[in-house]
């Protein structure tokens, strides 16, 4: 039970980092701009949204993960999924995105945790 605090652990620190250090380096200098589609007030809000809600996600794998008697196979698919976005994130930005290590370690730890 140790390895999945540890995957919710990574999660929850994840959705906090992506929330807050995320949005303020990437999403209010990209929303300042007021050009193109991002002239329009609703569009500008949509972005705002859809960067917290995948913090909400991230939230949502944590407390799946940590949930006593949750099945192993969706343990196993969370953990994957996590995994999976890492190391995709990992190589598109050629190593260069800080959270590639975060998402890899949180779907291994949950793998781990699955298959224990």
């Amino acid at each position: 039970m140790i390895w999945l605090w540890l995957s919710a652990a990574f999660m929850v620190t994840t959705a906090g980092v992506h929330s807050v250090l995320g949005y303020r380096r990437l999403i209010v200098p990209l929303l300042r701009r007021r050009e193109g589609p991002l002239s329009d007030a609703l569009t500008r809000r949509i972005i705002r949204f859809a960067w917290h809600a995948t913090a909400v996600l991230m939230l949502i794998s944590a407390a799946a993960v940590a949930w006593p008697g949750t099945p192993k196979q969706l343990l196993i698919v969370i953990g994957l999924s996590w995994l999976a976005t890492g190391l995709f994130d990992a190589a598109y930005t050629k190593g260069r995105h800080i959270a590639w290590p975060a998402l890899s370690g949180a779907g291994i730890l949950a793998l781990i945790g699955a298959l224990a």
